[in-house]
């Protein structure tokens, strides 16, 4: 189940970075999954949309076991 995260992640991540950002899975623990918005994430007034509307809906569809996902 990492391994799939860690591959939705990698197809997410770059437009994150044109934006100054990145994302780091951090934790797995029953169907959430829990990851830290760097860089230019860390401090966006709009990560919680990213996270949700982005991250979020992205991994879900890759993966339909993920219940959610957070920031930590």
């Amino acid at each position: 189940m990492r391994e799939r995260i860690e591959q939705a992640l990698k197809e997410i991540r770059p437009s994150l970075q044109a934006d100054g950002g990145d994302v780091e899975l951090v934790d797995v623990v029953d169907g959430v999954v829990r990851v830290r918005l760097t860089g230019a994430c860390g401090g966006c007034p709009m990560s919680q949309m990213t996270l949700k509307q982005g991250i979020e809906r992205y991994i879900k569809k890759a993966i339909p076991q993920i219940s959610s996902v957070q920031a930590v």
